[in-house]
């Protein structure tokens, strides 16, 4: 069984369907399970602030500008 952990990331939400993406600078994408609006940061910088669940799927505690 894998232990949550808490991550706290920087890059470009972009849409996706079902989860938004959150492109960070190396190139990595996490999907993000996001409750809270945040349509008016689509295409722009975020810092994102969530717990892992799962391998590439972040639910998010907080989302800001970056």
């Amino acid at each position: 069984m894998h232990r949550p952990t808490r991550h706290e990331l920087t890059g470009i939400l972009l849409e996706n369907g079902l989860y938004p993406i959150l492109r960070v600078p190396d190139g990595g994408e996490w999907r993000l399970d996001i409750l809270k609006r945040h349509k008016h940061l689509l295409g722009t910088r975020v810092k994102v602030v969530g717990t892992r669940d799962g391998f590439d799927l972040l639910a998010v505690d907080h989302i800001e500008p970056a």
